[in-house]
């Protein structure tokens, strides 16, 4: 820190003053060399009064940042109220020695005047150099807030002009929607289905993608492992959106694809709409648009409602309907490839208005191609639900290449879905709680060892209850689903006889009702 100019001349007055403090001890009269001097000194020398005395004086004067000039005076001091030098004051900021004497003529001549180590030299500041500075920070500030004001106005164009874009392009879709042409006002999905190609493979492809693109989502209805199921509305009506996983790519193709099978429309499967990949550079949707059932699933619908004999049995006998059309196959020029679900539980299977069932998620459905004699299975890596696994699946003993055992196997699973029917059905007024199978022997989510230990090793079933047996029907369907899971695959029903002899049992209640 280099001293101001207040304590520079404080210095300075604090040395007059010892120096007349000194000299003034002194009272006798002596002749000084005299540098620079007054007019009236014209020989050099000077003076003093008595009191006074002769004295010597060196400076140091910052004259530029790099160069310092140095003074020395001599002359005669007052005894007191003079000024310091007899001849002309010091500049400042300096720094000075000054020494006095007494004791002879011209002793100031003989005085060492050396500075201080502590007075060389002092950094030079440009009085100037402040304010440069000071404009120099103003400068870079005001360059700072320039930038980011410009940064604010170029992110606030970009962000102004994607939303209009966006927009723009909203509008764009609301016009096409008026606008097209290739779907005539009025006609509705299942008109239009009715009246494409008669395949049951849903709407022709380019009416599929304008259908997808102006879906509205309203609400999720279901989650799984393959991704979302919404609920959705397509000019007023109801369709359902099931939404895949990114991950889930090739059980979107594959179930779109078996949709799509020449034949398969039924009015027991669900009825598939179209197929459609959604989505920009930064999310991909993969849609699969099906009919709309508001009932949800048969799982959901048990929970809900207590049936009468003939409720069980519509639900029993449609079920089976569309696992039967299924499994079979149909020749000819278009004929549709024999089916096995591979996934058959209460969940997968949607309950009408009307109350009927339809078979929903083919996601792992095997085809069998005849002209091969090849099971067409998937290449994903799923597999069924534990809880309704058959022995053979369980033991990993199924044979892979024999189409038969896949539909044996759907069997297994069916007749543990007409035991979750049979059980809503009311006795003498009396019901039972809707329930999973093999609730009362293993948790909620099961190991494949737990299913293994209960199925396999110790051949435990869901309990048929006693008061079954004093109900016709309901002792008829038991014995039919005991068939459906006998560890014997060969033993089990077909779907075929057991969608027969359900149709009759139906019939004898009709019947008896009239």
């Amino acid at each position: 820190m280099h001293p101001s100019k207040f304590e520079v001349t404080n210095l300075s007055l604090d040395l007059q003053s010892s120096a007349q403090a000194f000299c003034l001890s002194r009272t006798v009269a002596v002749k000084c060399y005299c540098y620079p001097c007054h007019k009236s000194h014209s020989n050099g020398t000077c003076e003093t009064v008595e009191g006074g005395a002769c004295y010597a004086s060196k400076s140091l004067t910052t004259i530029s940042k790099n160069e310092e000039q140095e003074r020395l005076m001599w002359g005669c001091l007052a005894p007191s109220g003079g000024s310091l030098f007899q001849c002309e004051p010091l500049p400042v900021p300096h720094r000075e020695v000054t020494k006095c004497c007494t004791d002879k003529d011209l002793c100031n001549l003989q005085l060492n005047l050396t500075l201080a180590e502590s007075d060389y030299p002092y950094e030079y500041e440009d009085p100037d150099t402040e304010q440069r500075k000071e404009s120099g920070t103003l400068m870079v500030i005001l360059i700072s807030l320039s930038l980011c004001l410009i940064f604010l106005l170029l992110t606030f164009g970009i962000v102004y002009y994607r939303c209009r874009r966006q927009n723009l392009k909203r509008k764009q879709l609301l016009v096409d929607c008026e606008h097209e042409t290739f779907i005539p006002p009025g006609n509705t999905l299942h008109s239009m289905i009715d009246e494409s190609s008669g395949s049951g493979s849903g709407l022709p492809l380019i009416v599929q993608r304008t259908i997808a693109k102006q879906i509205s989502l309203v609400r999720s209805i279901g989650k799984g492992r393959f991704g979302e199921v919404w609920k959705a509305k397509w000019r007023g009506e109801n369709v359902a959106v099931k939404i895949f996983f990114t991950t889930q790519e090739q059980s979107w193709f594959r179930e779109t694809e078996l949709y799509q099978t020449v034949l398969l429309r039924h009015d027991n499967i669900l009825g598939f709409i179209a197929a459609d990949i959604k989505g920009t550079g930064s999310w991909t949707q993969l849609y699969l648009i099906t009919d709309y059932h508001e009932n949800g699933s048969l799982y959901d619908y048990l929970h809900l409602h207590a049936l009468d004999t003939s409720e069980m049995l519509l639900l029993a006998h449609s079920a089976a309907c569309g696992l039967s059309h299924l499994h079979v196959e149909i020749s000819g020029t278009r004929g549709k490839p024999a089916i096995a679900h591979r996934d058959v539980k209460s969940k997968n299977i949607l309950v009408r208005s009307n109350g009927t069932c339809c078979i929903a998620d083919l996601g792992l459905a095997v085809r069998y191609v005849s002209e091969t004699n090849k099971v067409d299975i998937a290449s994903n890596t799923r597999c069924g639900t534990r809880r309704y696994m058959a022995p053979e699946l369980l033991e990993e003993t199924l044979n892979e290449n024999h189409f038969d055992s896949y539909k044996q196997a759907d069997m297994y699973s069916f007749g543990l879905v007409l035991w979750e029917i049979a059980r809503r059905c009311v006795i003498n007024g009396v019901v039972f709680d809707a329930e999973l199978p093999y609730y009362e022997f293993v948790s909620s989510d099961p190991s494949i060892d737990d299913m293994r230990k209960v199925v396999c090793d110790q051949r435990l079933r869901p309990s048929i209850p006693e008061e079954w047996a004093d109900q016709d029907y309901l002792h008829m369907l038991g014995k039919l689903m005991a068939e459906c899971w006998n560890p014997s695959p060969a033993a089990r029903l077909t779907c075929l006889r057991l969608k027969k002899t359900l149709c009759k049992m139906l019939e004898g209640l009709e019947e008896s009702h009239k």
